[in-house]
């Protein structure tokens, strides 16, 4: 169990931190500023296009060998990242990079769920859950002060230590399980559908603010590489899956709640932008307490969810993230740092409360043969939920500009987080009906 949270740590660490060294990456590898962004979406790319067929590839494998391949390829694309002559070599190791991490992903609810009784599992998706934003508070500070003190490359060995530890962990606590074979041709084929799909969002994504409709011509070429994945018969057990009300519901859920929390880390910065004065510093502060808050909750929402129910628990943790978006629906130009703060605290421990009780709540639902896929479906439906969060918001705020378009994005994050509720309650509601 906390070699899953040293993973998720791990991830959260290099994610945050590799975006704060964009600049200085930049300017030494002479990288343009359009190919700049790739240094990110290249990771976000792979990562999307691998985590369901990953999820799929580890119900067959041995948890053990596979988490330490996968943490083992991290760390190394890490020293590749490092010691990348030019952005090319550093684009196709963050591709390794982000496969790896849909490994992770898809594997750390897993080995959570796994490690304790599905009594005690609200408590062993708390533990994951606070390591995973403390990764997140961790990535800028200590990217920052690298970047700064030695340079852009010493980023990407941050993760040798914690690959490290958690190999050393794997190797005494976790059984050997089953041998590891390497993915067939079919899964490699969803790798190529899936990842064919998000590049054509990605695209349209980037188009979006264009006047005429080539965005939406774009990312509809997602649709028939969609339908091509949809009917690979190696798909069909991901399809099961989500014929199981209470794991669709939960995933929908998990959807919603990650544009929620994405939305936000893309609008802060841009609300206080309009203050004179505003400096980076000030947005990373005011973000400070919405991870900081969900570090606190993490530990006694995984508690509530083992006493009171998961759903009950997770449907609650959304409902808190609506309130704490409802007060900040009166955003004003003056409001400074301690007014976002303790509102942003409130949407923080709304998603604490969610996010370990659901994925409790998803691994406990999900046929023991396909865990490995229910992780993959989480890791698929966080991923499409942080790439929605920031269009979403552009959109909204490009349409209607200044204080207002900011007031309408956040009643859009709140309509997100108050569908999640929602889908957990009718989802919940039906599974009763039905047994």
């Amino acid at each position: 169990m906390v070699a899953a949270g040293l993973a998720v740590f791990m991830a959260m660490l290099d994610s945050y931190a590799v975006v704060v060294a964009l600049p200085d990456l930049g300017t030494s590898l002479a990288v343009t500023p359009g190919l700049l962004p790739w240094v990110v979406l290249a990771y976000s790319l792979a990562m999307a296009a691998v985590v369901l067929p990953a999820g799929r590839w580890l119900d067959g494998v041995g948890h053990r060998p596979a988490l330490l391949i996968a943490v083992g390829a991290f760390a190394a694309a890490g020293v590749g990242c490092a010691l990348a002559p030019s952005i090319e070599v550093l684009l196709a190791a963050r591709v390794v990079q982000g496969a790896a991490a849909a490994v992770l992903t898809a594997l750390t609810p897993v080995l959570a769920a796994v490690a304790v009784a599905p009594q005690r599992r609200g408590r062993a998706m708390g533990v994951v859950s606070v390591l995973g934003p403390l990764g997140a508070l961790t990535g800028p500070a200590v990217g920052g002060w690298l970047a700064e003190a030695v340079g852009w490359w010493a980023l990407f060995l941050l993760d040798l230590p914690v690959a490290v530890t958690i190999a050393a962990i794997a190797l005494r606590s976790l059984p050997a399980g089953q041998p590891v074979s390497g993915p067939d041709r079919r899964l490699v084929a969803q790798v190529v559908l899936l990842g064919g799909a998000v590049l054509a969002i990605l695209a349209g994504l980037s188009l979006a603010s264009r006047a005429d409709l080539a965005w939406a011509a774009t990312a509809v070429l997602a649709v028939p590489l969609l339908l091509v994945w949809a009917r690979l018969p190696s798909s069909a057990p991901v399809l099961h899956l989500l014929t199981v009300r209470s794991v669709t519901g939960g995933l929908a859920a998990l959807a919603l709640v990650s544009v929620v929390t994405s939305g936000l880390i893309y609008a802060v910065p841009l609300a206080l932008a309009g203050r004179d004065g505003s400096t980076a510093v000030e947005s990373g502060l005011a973000l400070s307490a919405l991870s900081l808050a969900m570090l606190a909750l993490a530990p006694v929402a995984g508690m509530l969810a083992d006493r009171f129910g998961a759903d009950r628990v997770a449907m609650a943790g959304a409902v808190l993230a609506a309130t704490g978006l409802v007060v900040l629906l009166p955003v004003d130009p003056t409001w400074g740092v301690p007014d976002l703060s303790w509102r942003l605290a409130v949407v923080g421990a709304g998603t604490s409360l969610f996010v370990g009780p659901n994925q409790a709540l998803l691994m406990t639902a999900a046929p023991r043969p396909l865990l490995g896929s229910t992780g993959g479906a989480s890791g698929a439906a966080r991923a499409v939920g942080f790439g929605l969060g920031p269009a979403l918001v552009s959109a909204t705020w490009t349409t209607t500009d200044g204080v207002a378009g900011l007031r309408w994005s956040l009643v859009v994050l709140c309509s997100a987080a108050v569908l999640a509720a929602g889908c957990l309650h009718a989802s919940g509601r039906r599974s009763r009906t039905t047994t």
